[in-house]
């Protein structure tokens, strides 16, 4: 069992920056593939980026390109994403998830765990 944390979330001006964090109880966090989704309202929750477990290999989506960078620290059982240039379309509350899969981590369903998220509001 796995229990995650999301913090960092907030209200900031479009171009400006956040980084989120999530927090992993347990001593198995390394074997997790981790990911950052998000959910704006009224609409479905999307993939933003993943990170293997070793920390290697990185997945972002279309929108995160460029913009946002997702890494980990196994010391610390966390996981984060830096946010840059943000957007007033990067309006959601981001969720992050654990894994135990090494593939396809961009889709909704390969994820056994998830935090209770975080609200991210970008005001244009």
């Amino acid at each position: 069992q796995v229990q995650l944390v999301e913090s960092g979330g907030g209200l900031v001006q479009a171009g400006g920056s956040l980084r989120l964090s999530c927090a992993a109880s347990g001593r198995t966090f390394s074997r997790y593939a981790m990911g950052w989704f998000r959910q704006a309202p009224g609409a479905a929750r999307e993939f933003v980026a993943a990170i293997s477990w070793s920390g290697e290999s990185t997945y972002y989506a279309d929108s995160a390109k460029g913009r946002f960078t997702i890494w980990r620290d196994n010391t610390k059982n966390t996981v984060y994403l830096q946010m840059n240039s943000l957007k007033p379309e990067d309006t959601a509350v981001y969720y992050c998830g654990g894994s135990l899969y090494v593939d396809y981590l961009t889709l909704l369903d390969q994820y056994h765990y998830w935090g209770q998220g975080t609200q991210v509001t970008v005001s244009s």
